[in-house]
Formats: structure tokens, C-alpha cells, sequence
């Protein structure tokens, strides 16, 4: 049965003074860096897409706090009473009755028709000008 002992400050001190002689090149980190995103992207490619779903929709839910699944519920309500109550039901309205129109179909003048035409003579009324 062993003992543990406490460390020294004398021993905490030679550890403190070697960390800075064990700390690795920027390179390294850049190269660990790379290596762990490739690591990251392979694992997910190799997932089922419905799985990565899934995922993303737990992780999603599990973010989101009861006051604001509260604020959501609300509002859900909210747009439903709105559609319940302001949708137009299919009522049936009773339309007048449609009856034929008559109308009569004129030829358009030709030019020459409209220069013969007597200008002296008030057009009003018969060709439907207003005089304002």
C-alpha cells in the first residue's frame, strides 16, 4: 500500500520551468488542426443522411428554452384563430339573374369618311365625347 505524497515546490517549480521547453511549433497545431476538420468530414459523409437529420433537429430542440417553445406555442395559436376566424366560409350568395346584353356592332369610318364629315356641325352626344 503506497502513500501519496504531495509534491514539493520544489518539484512543482522544475515541472513549471520544463513546460515551456515541451510546448510544440504553431506548425503542429496547424497540421492537428487540418488533420481533426478531414477527421470530422469523413465521419460525417459516412452517416445517413436521415440520421444527420435527425441529429440536427434533437440538437436544435434540446437549444431552445420553455419560454420560448412558449413564445412559439403562442404564436401558433395565435395563427390558427386567425384562419379559423377570419377564412371565408363557402356560403352561397344569390346573384341576380344574368340577361343578354344587346349591342350593335359599327363599322369604323375610313379616313376619307372623316374628312367628308361636316366639323361645324356639335358632335356632342353623338359619339359619346364629354365637353368639360
Amino acid at each position: 500500500m503506497s502513500i501519496a505524497m504531495k509534491p514539493s515546490v520544489e518539484q512543482i517549480s522544475n515541472l513549471l520551468s520544463h513546460r515551456n521547453e515541451l510546448r510544440q511549433d504553431e506548425s503542429y497545431w496547424q497540421d492537428f488542426l487540418q488533420q481533426f476538420h478531414a477527421n470530422q468530414r469523413t465521419a460525417l459523409a459516412s452517416k445517413p443522411a436521415p440520421l444527420m437529420l435527425f441529429e440536427q433537429l434533437r440538437t436544435w430542440l434540446s437549444e431552445v428554452s420553455p419560454s420560448k417553445w412558449a413564445y412559439g406555442a403562442g404564436l401558433a395559436y395565435t395563427a390558427a384563430f386567425a384562419v379559423f376566424f377570419f377564412t371565408p366560409r363557402g356560403v352561397e350568395i344569390e346573384g341576380t339573374p344574368l340577361a343578354p346584353v344587346n349591342h350593335e356592332v359599327l363599322p369604323t369610318p375610313s379616313l376619307e369618311q372623316l374628312d367628308q364629315l361636316d366639323l361645324k356641325r356639335p358632335t356632342e352626344g353623338v359619339t359619346g365625347e364629354q365637353a368639360f
